[in-house]
């Protein structure tokens, strides 16, 4: 009697579990959740499916529904197989395809591409000493040039690529990699109020990318005038959290008289030697402060002093060496890093200036990837191929030594500064950025429309961050929009004709400083709190004209109710609403009290003690308060459920990626990749108990 009780108990639970697994596949599901339950089907019925492939055994392949059901999921997890190879296939190969390659016109400017095989250097002097010493490539080319070097260095999107490529994307703003690496570097001019014509010319030294990867701590633009005189410098500072600082140089104001007599001397090189290396190279020198995060052992602040020689002297027409110095002082002016990349002699076959013969040893320090032989290449390739992919693990290798030999302190990243570049942003921030785009429209736009109050005449110029592929964009409240719309009607009616100065709106600025304000935004349930405490606050944005932003987002108005009428929507967007915490206050810039590796600090005197504790319970005092007007759905929940209704696709993308964020900050701390692999888990879980319900219905019916 027990043991069919028992039966029947597990009879209505197979029921049951096959119900509910209607219910999440219908509401829920995807594909990948039906790969999952087929693929567990097969795995409960290799038997089965074994002897379906071998046709084999008619009596277990007939065997009812079991048996269709067998046949029909080999039929499904094929097409389901089929469709994941073929499709994803063509998205690697066809989604994006690869532009024709073309032969670019040839090249005649100054400068030419080479590779220059170097050593890089770097001593620490403060507080604990230590130094290191690897070998390193570099590639140097001119900007203007696009094309192909014997097959070894490649520029641009419309040439071949070679064995080492030059790819704009990776340099400079982020982005607009079709305009090349000189459209790219004259946008950036433009942007620091200097006129690209002052540089016609210009070389990059840069570490190239090898069969696709590459890291570049930092990358030398040498930017020349008519005269092909080193002029000014931009150094290109990347960071290992994919962060990025471009810092334009000009020389110190004694430099150009020195420039000058230099050049001089550079011109009476005899013109028989090999290289020009003979010559006094042309020294360029400048200080400046430090603003961006580098190296967790170091804080922000500080200053670089640079000491590099012009690699192309004299007038552009020589070939190395590379020398370049640069020196970190801290904020008293006590030195602390001494780093060095200078070029390293390249053995023999390297290239004559004179007689394009090899020259001697010692007197060369660059190859020519256009006059490298067959032999050559491959002898440069196997020598040199490894450097690029070693230079982050030997940065892991030393900070590692700095910890735990040396014992230094650690600096936590701060949020970059306005005049940084972010990192790119993940997944999830990349699809809140065109949820937060759209809702930034409809606050200039639509909102004051809606709630009938006046706003200023403005125009919202947006500036994403992280996402490359997100253009900046300008939005108009209404009055402007009247304002223009009226204007451009002048103008087309009287040919001739301006817009007058008193119609011009105010022009705002609104530019995100990095990726993780999108994820920050979403916590909070007020718009005038999220955007005052980010900007003041966590400084995860800036803002040109706050007084007259503020008066587009405030409003008095109540909001108009609203009506939820997917089920699915509701459950959602209330779970959203329940967990919905304030994010808390980023402090800039964070360190570690202590290394745990490092000798005890002194004792404290009473003063600092009492002034600690003060400070501590002031800190401990705001920390704990809530905020206790309770939360509800947000004005940009709000927004997706209202104005989003022919998009149901919107709504659940943003739905879903703001759930796993909150989910992922309660049980996977804040790791939303860890979050999605329970998940998947769990899903795998859903499909098993399905299954399993599935067959035990059938065999109960067959019996």
């Amino acid at each position: 009697m027990l043991e069919l009780d028992l039966r029947s108990v597990g009879h209505w639970l197979s029921i049951a579990s096959v119900l509910l697994g209607i219910v999440y596949y219908s509401t829920l599901g995807g594909f990948l959740d039906g790969l999952f339950l087929v693929g567990v089907l097969l795995f409960q019925n290799q038997g089965r499916s074994w002897a379906c492939l071998a046709h084999q055994d008619s009596a277990v392949v007939n065997d009812g529904w079991l048996g269709s059901m067998t046949v029909l999921a080999l039929i499904s997890l094929a097409v389901g197989a089929g469709s994941v190879v073929y499709g994803g296939g063509r998205s690697w190969t066809t989604s994006a395809p690869a532009p024709a390659w073309s032969s670019p016109a040839p090249y005649t400017g100054p400068g030419r591409a080479l590779l220059f095989p170097c050593t890089t250097t770097h001593a620490r002097i403060f507080p604990k000493s230590h130094s290191f010493s690897y070998s390193y490539l570099v590639a140097g080319l001119p900007v203007a040039w696009c094309g192909n070097a014997g097959g070894m260095v490649s520029a641009g999107r419309q040439s071949a690529k070679g064995w080492f490529h030059v790819d704009p994307d990776d340099y400079l703003e982020r982005g607009n990699g079709h305009l090349g690496l000189r459209g790219k570097l004259d946008a950036y001019l433009s942007s620091q109020d200097v006129d690209p014509s002052t540089y016609p010319h210009a070389y990059l030294v840069t570490a190239a990318r090898f069969l696709g990867y590459h890291f570049n701590p930092v990358s030398f633009w040498y930017l020349y005038d008519a005269d092909k005189t080193l002029a000014a410098m931009i150094l290109e500072v990347n960071n290992t959290f994919g962060e990025r600082r471009m810092y334009f140089l000009t020389p110190e104001p004694s430099e150009p008289q020195q420039q000058q007599q230099q050049q001089q001397q550079g011109d009476d090189v005899d013109a028989s030697s090999d290289t020009g290396l003979g010559a006094t190279p042309l020294l360029f020198t400048q200080t400046w402060l430090k603003d961006f995060h580098v190296s967790p052992f170091n804080s922000r602040k500080g200053s670089y002093a640079l000491r590099a020689s012009d690699p192309l002297a004299p007038h552009m027409q020589g070939a190395g060496p590379i020398q370049a110095t640069i020196i970190l002082r801290s904020s008293h002016g006590h030195g602390k890093i001494v780093a060095r990349l200078f070029s390293s002699s390249v053995g023999t076959g390297g290239l004559d200036e004179t007689a394009g013969t090899v020259a001697p040893a010692a007197a060369v320090t660059a190859w020519d990837p256009a006059a490298m032989t067959a032999r050559q290449k491959l002898s440069f390739l196997a020598a040199w191929w490894w450097v690029g992919l070693v230079t982050f693990p030997r940065i892991v290798r030393q900070a590692g030594l700095l910890f735990f030999r040396r014992r230094l302190h650690v600096w936590f990243r701060p949020e970059p500064l306005e005049t940084n570049i972010s990192r790119l942003a993940d997944a999830t921030e990349r699809r809140l950025e065109g949820m937060f785009r759209q809702y930034l429209r409809h606050l200039v736009e639509e909102r004051a429309h809606a709630t009938k109050v006046p706003v200023p005449s403005v125009s919202v110029q947006y500036i994403p961050s992280g996402v490359p592929d997100a253009a900046p964009a300008r939005f108009l409240s209404p009055s402007a929009g009247a304002a223009a719309a009226a204007a451009a009607a002048a103008v087309t009616r009287v040919p001739g004709a301006t817009k007058t100065a008193g119609s011009a709106p105010e022009d705002v600025e609104f530019r995100v400083l990095t990726p993780v304000f999108y994820t920050r935004f979403v916590h909070y349930a007020h718009d005038v709190e999220a955007f005052f405490c980010e900007l003041r606050e966590s400084n995860t944005i800036a803002i040109s004209r706050p007084d007259l932003f503020m008066q587009l987002v405030v409003t008095k108005a109540p909001r108009p109710p609203l009506q939820i009428a997917n089920p699915v929507d509701f459950v959602v967007f209330k779970a959203i609403q329940t967990l919905r915490q304030r994010p808390p206050r980023l402090v800039q810039p964070v360190t570690w009290p202590r290394n745990v590796y490092a000798p005890a600090p002194p004792p404290p005197s009473s003063s600092s003690s009492s002034a600690a504790a003060s400070i501590s319970t002031s800190t401990s005092t705001v920390t704990t308060s809530g905020d206790l007007r309770g939360f509800r759905l947000s004005a940009m929940d709000g927004f997706v459920l209202a104005h989003q209704e022919g998009s149901a696709a919107s709504r659940r993308s943003y739905g879903a990626a703001v759930l796993t964020l909150f989910l992922a900050e309660r049980t996977a701390g804040g790791v939303i990749s860890l979050f999605q692999a329970a998940c998947y888990v769990l899903r795998m879980g859903v499909a098993w108990c399905v299954a399993h319900g599935v067959q035990h219905i059938l065999a109960r019916g067959a019996v």
